[in-house]
This record gives structure tokens, C-alpha cells and sequence, in this order.
């Protein structure tokens, strides 16, 4: 294999991969044939591992040309002229000293947010180069995309990723057999006990951990939990160090005061008044509609739940906003030394943290062709209805039927409200998630938190 002069083969620098679930996506990809296959678009938030992912399938090519951007600014210059994608890439070629040829070079365009060019380029590889593979991604590039008029619909093939899921860090810590356990175990055919207690144990230093692969990776190759916390604040200082670049449209004081506030407001309906109280609702408001686009935190929106799309009746007045990471989220809080002990979560935050967990798997469990929205469903005690406030935690929609899953942070708590909505709605089954085994309750099945995946997963 080929690389570009730069690139860490060259250093000698090994770098440990770990296995992504969307390997297999890249190398389905990979092996599609044109006009099927389209150039290729990472999308999601910084250092979850898109780079890394695009490294890994360049090992399936004979040669493999990586061009960032950020690092080399002069190469933007290859895509200012009106040239055939073909030009370009003999000029590429000829600059790296590695041959383009179709079918045996994989060309990947990093940080390709930082040359507006080369993303509007991109949608003639397919027009005019399409047996050319050809893969990008980019920090921030959501607000690229927003500035980029008409951009390639239906010519490029985005695929959205996020840190590590749990089964990724099972496999991560070579405990592939829980992960194959969590994958064949459901209500009707739960867990051994002995096993289910092994993987809580896991689950709790994945909760610490989080899944940024930076942080998991320092944890696999030390095996140090304290450790992790150097890494988390140098990666939490490079997400706020970013935030300098939305200054044109924000404070970055704000943007700060908000990031922050979504930590502390986890778990509930966030209210804009506490996140910078005496700045304008308006200000706050696109404050946390970019820490959104950045992938840096998940809303959790209200559905009316009448019907499918889920989103039909979606009301975004309600919204509880999840992070982007429950290493991050305990970390900035200070309280990951409070996790292996417990026996339940209830304690971090008002029980925020399995609600955190819940989402992010649910994210990381869907499709990765789409952007995936998180729903709930809650009514207020003054609402018309005699039966007072209710809550549901998620909503799931599963082929034509919605799923509604309640959240519990130990093994105990009622389901009044889970019941309640399943009666309004006419659900016939309803899912609770707990630190408890797979199990069933009349018609609501209990799935363990960390395997919550399962619900949404093709199996």
C-alpha cells in the first residue's frame, strides 16, 4: 500500500485501529460498481473516528492518496480551475508520486470543509470520473454544507458516524464473545446471570470511557481509568477551541456558558433562561442549534405520537438535549469516579446518565445513510386529561408500529407512565431499559441498557 508523503506510515508511527461498525458499510461500498457507487461523504462530529475508518478501507487498494486540506492549503489550488476530475488527478498523482487509477486508488479528501472548491468538485467525480473511488470528510463540515449552494444531491453518498458504540468497545477490548452474546440474547432468551453481571462491569467503564476513540484507545493500551481523564480534558479543549469558529455567528463566551449547560440540564426539558441568564432567547437558541450542528449535542423532541413519521407531529417547544458522549458528560460534571461503585445511576444528575446512554445508542444503532432524530412524548400535570403528567423517555418507529421506551437508571420503578401511554395510544408492546436482564413484564419487554441497540438493529 501507497501513501502520501505526511501521512503516519510514513513517520513510522503505529497507530492502533479498532474495529467500527461501519467497516463493512465502506467496504460494501468499496466494491460497488458505477453508476451505483457515488463518492463517499463522512459526516459527523470531531475525532469520532471518520479519518481513521477511510485509513482502514485504504488498505483493501493498491495505492491510496490522502489530501488534507487544513494541513496543506496550496493543494486547494488543483480545484479553482474549471478542470475534468481526470486533471486533477493527474496532477495529484504527479504531485504525491503515487498513481491514480481506477479500480486500484482510493483518493480521500480530509478536512475537505477547508476548500470550498474541492467539495463542489466533488459531485463530478461521479458525473464525469464515477469508476474513480473517491471518499472525503471534515471537521465541522455541516456548516460547510450549509454555505454550499445546491450541493450534489443525489450524486454524493453520505454516511453519518458517531464514537464508539458499546459493541465497538467490547470488540475494542477483544470481548467479542459479549458482544456475539448481546446480539443472540432478547426477552424471551435472556442473559446467564453470571455473563449479564460480567457485561455491567464492562458497561460502567464504557460509561467513563465514552466512545471517542482517542479515549478508548488510551484506556485498552494502559488499562487506566485516570488516565483517560489528561485525554478527555486535551479533547474537550479541542471541541471548545473550535467553537472560535462559529464566532462570526456567536459569542464564543455563549457558546461556552450553552455547551456547558447541556451537561447540567441532561435529562430533563432544557430551558434557555438557565443556560445564560439575561441573554436574549434568541441568542441562546442559535447558540445550541450550532453546538447541534457540530454533532456536539442531540435534541430530544416532543411528538404528539398519533401516527408515523414520528416527526409529523414533532413539537420542537419540548426538547431535552443529550451529549454527545457520557465520557465527555461525566467528565465535565467531575463525577466518573462515582459510577463503578453504583449500583444504580439515579445519583448523576437525576438519573440523567442511562437517558444519555439510551439516546446515543439509539443514534449509533440506526441507519448510518440518514441523520437519525431522537422523539419522546410527555404531558404536563395541567394538561386537560385527569390523569396527570406522564412521560415517555424515547420513541422508536419500527417499521409501521411506534415503540415507546422507558428509561430506568437501577433495577426498580414503576411504569405507570409507560403503561398509560401504551393504553392512550393503543400500543400492544412497550420496552423498558434498565440495569436488570432481559426479561418481560406482561407486554413490556425489559432490555439491559447496554443492549438497547438491539431494538433498532437489523438482526
Amino acid at each position: 500500500m501507497t501513501y502520501p508523503y505526511g501521512h503516519a506510515a510514513e513517520k513510522n508511527i503505529e497507530i492502533k485501529y479498532f474495529k467500527r461498525n461501519i467497516d463493512e458499510i465502506l467496504l460494501t461500498w468499496s466494491r460497488e460498481k458505477p453508476p451505483y457507487r457515488k463518492p463517499l461523504l463522512m459526516r459527523g462530529a470531531r475525532q469520532v473516528g471518520k479519518s481513521s475508518a477511510v485509513r482502514h478501507l485504504g488498505k483493501c487498494f493498491k495505492h491510496y492518496i490522502e489530501i488534507n486540506f487544513d494541513e496543506n492549503k496550496d493543494i486547494g489550488a488543483f480545484f479553482d480551475s474549471p478542470l475534468h476530475p481526470q486533471k486533477i488527478c493527474e496532477k495529484l498523482a504527479l504531485y504525491y508520486h503515487i498513481p491514480v487509477i481506477p479500480g486500484e486508488t482510493l483518493l480521500f479528501f480530509d478536512e475537505i470543509q477547508t476548500c470550498q472548491p474541492a467539495l463542489m468538485k466533488l459531485r463530478y467525480f461521479y458525473e464525469k470520473y464515477p469508476e474513480l473511488h473517491v471518499a472525503a470528510a471534515g471537521s465541522l463540515l455541516e456548516f460547510a454544507l450549509e454555505e454550499t449552494a445546491s450541493f450534489g444531491v443525489g450524486r454524493i453518498r453520505s454516511l453519518f458516524m458517531y464514537p464508539f458504540a458499546f459493541d465497538e468497545f467490547l470488540y475494542a477490548v477483544n470481548d467479542e464473545g459479549l458482544a456475539e452474546e448481546i446480539k443472540s440474547a432478547s426477552p424471551d432468551k435472556p442473559m446467564a446471570e453470571l455473563i449479564h453481571h460480567l457485561l455491567l462491569e464492562r458497561f460502567k467503564i464504557f460509561l467513563i470511557c465514552g466512545g471517542m476513540p482517542e479515549v478508548v484507545s488510551q484506556y485498552i493500551q494502559k488499562q487506566d481509568l485516570l488516565g483517560g481523564e489528561l485525554v478527555l480534558n486535551d479533547l474537550i479543549t479541542i471541541l471548545k477551541t473550535d467553537f472560535a469558529k462559529y464566532r462570526k455567528r456567536t459569542p464564543l463566551l455563549l457558546l461556552n456558558e450553552v455547551f456547558e449547560s447541556v451537561m447540567r440540564q441532561a435529562g430533563g426539558k432544557f430551558v434557555y433562561e438557565r443556560a445564560a441568564p439575561g441573554t436574549p432567547g434568541a441568542s441562546i437558541r442559535q447558540a445550541l442549534d450550532l453546538l447541534i450542528m457540530a454533532g456536539l449535542a442531540h435534541p430530544v423532541t416532543h411528538t404528539a405520537a398519533n401516527g408515523i413519521p414520528l416527526g409529523a407531529e414533532k413539537n420542537v417547544k419540548y426538547r431535552r438535549i443529550i451529549p454527545c458522549d457520557t465520557g465527555i458528560f461525566l467528565h465535565t460534571l467531575g463525577m466518573r469516579s462515582e459510577i463503578l461503585p453504583a449500583t444504580d445511576f439515579s445519583a448523576v444528575n437525576r438519573g440523567s446518565l442511562a437517558e444519555i446512554f439510551t439516546g446515543l445508542e439509539l443514534l449509533k444503532a440506526a441507519s448510518c445513510y440518514t441523520p437519525s432524530e431522537l422523539y419522546c412524548w410527555q404531558r404536563s400535570a395541567n394538561h386537560d386529561s385527569p390523569q396527570g403528567s406522564a412521560q415517555i423517555d424515547f420513541l422508536v418507529q419500527k417499521g409501521s408500529k411506534i415503540i415507546p421506551i422507558e428509561v430506568k437508571s437501577g433495577t426498580q420503578g414503576s411504569m405507570q407512565s409507560l403503561r398509560l401511554f401504551m393504553k392512550e395510544k393503543r400500543i400492544d408492546r412497550g420496552i423498558r431499559t434498565s440495569l436488570e436482564n432481559f426479561g418481560r413484564y406482561e407486554n413490556i419487554d425489559i432490555y439491559p441498557l447496554y443492549a438497547i441497540g438491539n431494538l433498532v438493529k437489523d438482526r
